[in-house]
C-alpha cells in the first residue's frame, strides 16, 4: 500500500437541495435533516473514511472521523464554494495519506428533485409517475469487451482509476457524452459497474444492482464500488442487490444508473 495516490469523492452541489425539506420529502435522509446544498454529504464522508480506514491512512481516519470530521468537512467545502454560487457544480472532494483535505469544482446540469431522490425507479416500459424520476435524458448504456481485475482500487474510490478511464478510452465516451459503460469481472464475468456510475438491470421482476461486500475482499461480490446514491437506493428499497451476468444483457433493454453528481438517470444497454 505505498502507491502514491488520493482518495475522492464527486458529489453534487445544488442551491435546489434547499428545497427537499420543504417539499416533504422525507425520506431523502442527509438533505432532509439539514438545510444543505450538497447531495448526500454524510455517505460522501462514510465511503471515504471506509476507504481510509482500509488503507490504514490514520491522518485521513482522525480528519474524517465521528462528528466533528462531518463538521470539518461541511464547513471547508461551504468555504470553498462560497456564499455566492447560485448553479449546480460538481463537486470533488480529494483527501491525501496525510489527512490533507482539497477541493475542484466544474459546472454541471441541471437536474429534478425527482432524479435525485426518487420515491421508486419505473418498470421497463412505464411512463415516470409523480415521485419517480424522469427519463429523460436517457444514456446508452455499452458494454467493454475487455474484462477488469476486481481490486481495491475498484472497491474503494481512489485516484488510481487506469481500469475506468481505459475502459472510456476503448469505447471512446467522452466526459460530456450521455454514454456509460459497464465492466465486467475477469472471474465470473457479471458486470462490476459503470465507470462513472452505479448500473440498475430488471430482473425478475425488480430492479437488481451487483452485489459489493461490505469490505474489500477479492472473491466477494461484484468488484466494485459502494456508491453513494447506490447505498441510499438499496436502504430505501429501490434495488435489491444481485449478480447480473454480461451474457444476460438484451439489446434495448431499458436499466437505470446513478451517482453522486447527476443522481438517477435512465438508460437503454446497446449491445450493437
Amino acid at each position: 500500500m505505498t502507491d502514491n495516490f488520493s482518495l475522492f469523492t464527486s458529489l453534487r452541489y445544488d442551491p435546489v437541495l434547499l428545497e427537499v425539506a420543504s417539499k416533504d420529502i422525507d425520506y431523502a435522509g442527509w438533505n432532509t435533516a439539514n438545510k444543505s446544498s450538497f447531495y448526500m454529504l454524510d455517505y460522501h464522508r462514510d465511503r471515504m473514511l471506509r476507504a481510509a480506514t482500509h488503507f490504514q491512512w490514520d491522518k485521513a481516519v482522525q480528519l474524517l472521523s465521528g462528528q466533528e470530521g462531518l463538521e470539518t468537512l461541511i464547513k471547508a467545502a461551504e468555504e470553498f464554494i462560497g456564499p455566492s454560487q447560485k448553479t449546480p457544480l460538481r463537486f470533488k472532494v480529494v483527501v491525501s495519506r496525510e489527512g490533507i483535505m482539497s477541493f475542484e469544482k466544474n459546472n454541471t446540469a441541471a437536474v429534478s428533485i425527482e432524479n435525485l431522490f426518487p420515491l421508486r425507479l419505473p418498470s421497463p416500459g412505464a411512463p415516470s409517475t409523480p415521485g419517480e424520476p424522469k427519463k429523460t435524458p436517457c444514456w446508452a448504456i455499452v458494454l467493454d469487451d475487455a474484462q477488469t481485475a476486481a481490486s481495491e482500487y475498484t472497491h474503494y474510490k481512489t485516484t488510481k482509476r487506469e481500469m475506468y478511464d481505459s475502459s472510456r478510452q476503448r469505447l471512446a465516451i467522452a466526459l460530456t457524452d450521455e454514454r456509460e459503460v459497464l465492466l465486467t469481472n475477469q472471474d465470473d464475468k457479471s458486470i462490476m459497474e459503470g465507470s462513472l456510475t452505479t448500473p440498475y438491470f430488471w430482473r425478475d421482476g425488480q430492479w437488481v444492482t451487483p452485489p459489493v461486500s461490505a469490505a474489500f475482499d477479492p472473491g466477494a461480490g461484484s468488484g466494485g464500488q459502494d456508491g453513494t446514491s447506490r447505498r441510499w437506493a438499496l436502504e430505501r428499497g429501490l434495488a435489491m442487490e444481485q449478480p447480473v451476468f454480461a451474457s444476460s444483457l438484451v439489446d434495448g433493454e431499458e436499466c437505470w444508473i446513478s451517482n453522486g453528481v447527476r443522481g438517477f438517470i435512465a438508460g437503454i444497454v446497446r449491445l450493437k
